[in-house]
């Protein structure tokens, strides 16, 4: 693993000459946020040595690096998921990469289910802690030093300095910004009704497929981490019969535009 990161990492420097500080992971339906960055170069991830390629409807599968006011970012636009047949190692070596070409801060976007009963379709919700569902760990196996430390003490996943940039930029611009916990489970199964509240009596507001891995591996190697989850179906309510991937992207593109100034001014801000 380290050998294939400095080699995907020295291609990607070489590529494009640029040292990103902030990495962004846009999640289902969030793309177009590419549209707010000053873009320099885009590289599709098909021509990446190393890297996976994206197999989801909603994730374009390209690697944009540009600028969002005076900071350097690089955004995925497609994210890889444990349930597309990946290794929890081959869904998170991109922010091993994003490490090693300067990224100190990661972003990252989901579009989530519901348990919260306060929250509604298409609400926003800042991740301040979340609950590792998922059935394997992308720190398994042998650890390897130079990326980070054998036990990695998650107490603080998600920067608390970065929810509170967040929380006050929503405040400005009279976005009503939830806060709760993320819960991480493998899918790609929706979950059942039984599911939807047995996340919510395990203490999570939302529940989805992505995230937890990526927070892991960022925090692994001492970056700064913040994250959102878009409400894109309520799974609280007795008689839910229908959720389906067309109607999570439409939600999430209703609320997208906030979430996209959301994201773009807490960078900006940093």
């Amino acid at each position: 693993m380290w050998e294939k990161v400095q080699q995907t990492a020295k291609y990607l420097k070489d590529k494009t000459g640029f040292s990103p500080e902030i990495g962004i992971v846009l999640g289902s339906g969030l793309g177009n946020f590419a549209e707010d960055i000053q873009v320099k170069q885009t590289i599709n991830y098909s021509d990446i040595p190393n890297f996976p390629v994206s197999t989801v409807q909603g994730h374009k599968g390209t690697l944009i690096f540009g600028t969002i006011g005076s900071k350097k970012v690089i955004a995925m636009q497609g994210r890889f998921h444990y349930y597309e047949g990946y290794s929890m190692q081959e869904t998170t070596f991109p922010i091993r990469v994003m490490k090693y070409l300067g990224v100190e801060t990661v972003i990252v976007s989901n579009a989530s289910g519901g348990v919260n009963p306060d929250f509604k379709v298409g609400d926003i919700m800042v991740i301040k802690d979340h609950i590792n569902g998922f059935p394997d760990h992308p720190l398994r196996g042998k650890n390897e030093e130079r990326f980070g430390p054998r036990f990695l003490n998650m107490n603080n996943a998600y920067t608390a300095e970065l929810i509170e940039k967040a929380k006050a930029t929503a405040l400005k611009q009279n976005i009503n910004l939830k806060e709760g916990v993320y819960y991480g489970l493998q899918g790609p199964t929706f979950e059942t009704l039984a599911e939807y509240k047995m996340v919510r009596i395990l203490g999570a507001d939302c529940v989805g497929m992505s995230t937890v891995p990526e927070v892991i591996v960022a925090r692994h190697m001492d970056m700064k981490c913040f994250g959102i989850s878009i409400i894109s179906d309520m799974g609280n309510e007795e008689g839910i019969t229908t959720v389906n991937h067309d109607e999570v992207l439409k939600a999430v593109q209703q609320a997208e535009p906030v979430a996209r100034n959301l994201i773009k001014e807490l960078i900006i801000s940093l």
